[in-house]
């Protein structure tokens, strides 16, 4: 392993955003929340039965595009909604409409509260650069760039592959692996030859289907062992723990 905690074959760190690099993953689960527990009392009363969120934010929406966090999770509660068009308004009971919702809800608690970034994070990534590996940001977030900005550490990486990127070149989301191929491509390295670091069950099963080098799980909730059976190389509890393993 190198310093860095790696196997040497790696050339290039492809980070996922909310809850590996920054603090924002509590952010948008509070979102998710907020805008489920509203819909389900709109539908089912004062018995609705509320949106978790650490189970159903793990198993149904953590890591996936915004669309397909929507239906996940109404799917698993057999709820079918028709799928509206992106420029729903946010009180619309559409796919698109709940996600937009979910959207201004997680912007307006940014704008709040603001976005830091984890200092172990922040070690790793200036850390990886020093040591002359390729760096991309891949992220399902359409705010990812003002994310970065926000947090300070935009600076760090050479490639961001979003949302947006990923709506505009029709890539698949988390867990198929295209984003995460696609950051590779525009790095110049080949997939066994990067490293995948993510925090959700959906970004450990992208980092296995692409059959890249290494796939680091970064563990917040006390999911470990579910981060390993989703494809996790090795779990930490902060990036900073590969640092101090290697020395």
């Amino acid at each position: 392993m190198t310093a860095l905690g790696l196997p040497a074959h790696v050339r290039a760190c492809l980070f996922d955003l909310d809850g590996v690099l920054t603090k924002t993953a509590v952010v948008h689960a509070a979102a998710w929340k907020e805008m489920f527990d509203a819909f389900l009392a709109r539908r089912d009363g004062p018995a609705f039965r509320p949106f978790d969120p650490v189970a159903d934010y793990d198993e149904y929406v953590d890591g996936k595009p915004r669309a397909d966090g929507v239906r996940s999770f109404l799917a698993s509660r057999q709820i079918v909604l028709p799928e509206g068009t992106d420029d729903d308004p946010p009180d619309a009971d559409t796919v698109q409409g709940l996600g937009n919702r979910k959207n201004l809800l997680v912007l307006a608690r940014i704008r709040k509260e603001g976005v830091e970034a984890y200092p172990g994070s922040v070690r790793y990534a200036r850390a990886a650069r020093d040591a002359g590996l390729r760096r991309a940001v891949v992220s399902s977030s359409a705010n990812c760039r003002d994310v970065l900005i926000a947090a300070g550490i935009e600076e760090f990486f050479e490639v961001r592959i979003d949302g947006i990127v990923a709506k505009e070149r029709g890539l698949p989301g988390k867990p198929h692996p295209d984003t995460f191929l696609a950051a590779a491509k525009e790095l110049g390295v080949a997939p066994g030859e990067a490293a995948v670091f993510e925090d959700a069950l959906a970004g450990m099963e992208a980092g296995r289907a692409g059959d890249f080098g290494f796939v680091v799980g970064v563990d917040r909730v006390g999911q470990a062992e579910a981060l390993r059976r989703h494809g996790a190389d090795t779990v930490v509890d902060d990036l900073a723990d590969l640092l101090e393993d290697a020395t």
